[in-house]
């Protein structure tokens, strides 16, 4: 048999998602550690920052998504929505507050909120469907191969700069920051000069701005998502919860790095998979091992049973996040697929508000209220998951012309 070959695009937007992921994840990271460790935030702060973070974003999405299929033109979108994100990556060289780090995160959450929906649709458009669940995997693949050589050069100055500290310093992070600015301006330079808008087919009638318009499938996959995306609150509370079980920094880039090579190592094969056998069954492995990973979490008693649990968690991401794009496609018109995503990726982070600000209460409470310890955030979102999963495995979507879903 021949061997598949990728589009350009679609290696194009890859090692575009490469570079922006080795400059994001090596500040993102460590960005909690910084609000805890030297701004001494609460963790209910840190969860309103980093829920207000993807919210910020979220109509910025479902808007520039329904843009790019109104233009029929997804690139320029993609490029503003990553030089945006390069350009205010500075503002954390800077902060000496919460608040300045939180605008610094929400002004890089709205580049991402203008940029992901045209860029998934862009990938979309460049492919065969016989091809998409590959192109997704491949995607997903090069973003997270990113983030993991992102975390070993983060892991090479913690340890040049401080050792095995069990606390992240300040000038650090500042140095994080610096190192992050050069692959992140690459990567939008890559984009612009090399990437470019592909024609499709059925895309003589505008679309229409609107849920109504994305068919009865979609709509309630997007349900389920929201069902499963309430109890996923961000991965800082995992980052902190390694913390608390007595895990240093060195020790917690350590294991971010290994669920970084689980998550790259298995997209590329999930997505050619759900070409063969459909998305479903892989979306639902990757929930029902995310539901159990957080059961885990929350029974964890060690900084040893928290490195393996998000190691596995790398293994959820890995079959699911690629999947589900890929699925998205399935669903919908290829004229309406700029809003489908937005749509997609705006339940995402309008749920990650409530979710990561009701673990932080959960986790340390409000006001005069204690709230319930590390381990409830973790209960909750198990039992979100669960819930989900079972609203999945009883979903029947109608059959849609040429799906895999």
């Amino acid at each position: 048999m021949e061997k598949q070959k990728l589009p350009r695009n679609v290696k194009i937007v890859g090692l575009t998602s490469f570079l922006t992921d080795v400059s994001s994840e090596m500040v993102i990271n460590t960005l909690p550690l910084f609000l805890k460790n030297v701004l001494g935030v609460k963790t209910s702060i840190i969860g309103l920052i980093e829920g207000v973070a993807e919210s910020t974003s979220s109509f910025l999405r479902l808007f520039s998504g329904w843009f790019s299929d109104r233009l029929q033109k997804r690139k320029l979108l993609a490029v503003i929505g990553y030089g945006i994100s390069a350009l205010f990556k500075p503002l954390f060289f800077f902060a000496h507050s919460w608040e300045v780090v939180a605008a610094a995160r929400w002004s890089d959450r709205i580049g991402k909120g203008v940029r992901t929906a045209p860029r998934d649709a862009l990938v979309a458009d460049s492919t065969p469907l016989a091809q998409r669940g590959y192109a997704f995997g491949f995607h997903r693949a090069a973003d997270t191969a990113g983030a993991f050589c992102g975390l070993v050069i983060a892991l090479a100055i913690v340890w040049f700069f401080q050792g095995g500290s069990g606390e992240l310093l300040a000038g650090t992070f500042r140095i994080i920051v610096l190192a992050s600015l050069l692959p992140a301006f690459a990567g939008v330079v890559v984009l612009a000069l090399f990437s470019k808008d592909t024609a499709v087919a059925g895309t003589a009638e505008k679309p229409k701005f609107g849920f109504q318009s994305l068919g009865k499938n979609f709509r309630w996959f997007i349900v389920i998502v929201g069902v499963f995306e309430l109890g996923n609150s961000s991965d800082a509370f995992i980052i902190l919860r390694a913390q608390e079980r007595g895990m240093s920094i060195v020790g917690i880039f350590a294991m971010l790095i290994a669920f970084n090579f689980v998550y790259s190592s298995l997209s590329l094969a999930a997505g050619k998979f759900s070409d063969r056998v459909g998305r479903r069954r892989i979306i639902l492995a990757g929930w029902a091992l995310y539901a159990l990973t957080y059961l885990g979490l929350a029974l964890a008693r060690s900084a040893a049973h928290i490195v393996v649990l998000y190691v596995v968690y790398g293994a959820y991401y890995g079959l699911s996040y690629g999947t589900g794009k890929a699925m998205v496609a399935d669903l919908v018109p290829a004229a309406s697929r700029g809003m489908a995503y937005g749509t997609y990726n705006a339940v995402l982070g309008l749920t990650d508000l409530p979710a990561s600000f009701l673990a932080g209460i959960l986790w340390s409470g409000i006001g005069g209220w204690a709230g319930f310890g590390p381990t409830a955030p973790f209960y909750f979102g198990a039992a979100m998951a669960f819930l989900a999963l079972l609203l999945f495995i009883f979903w029947k979507p109608e059959p849609v012309s040429g799906s895999r879903a």
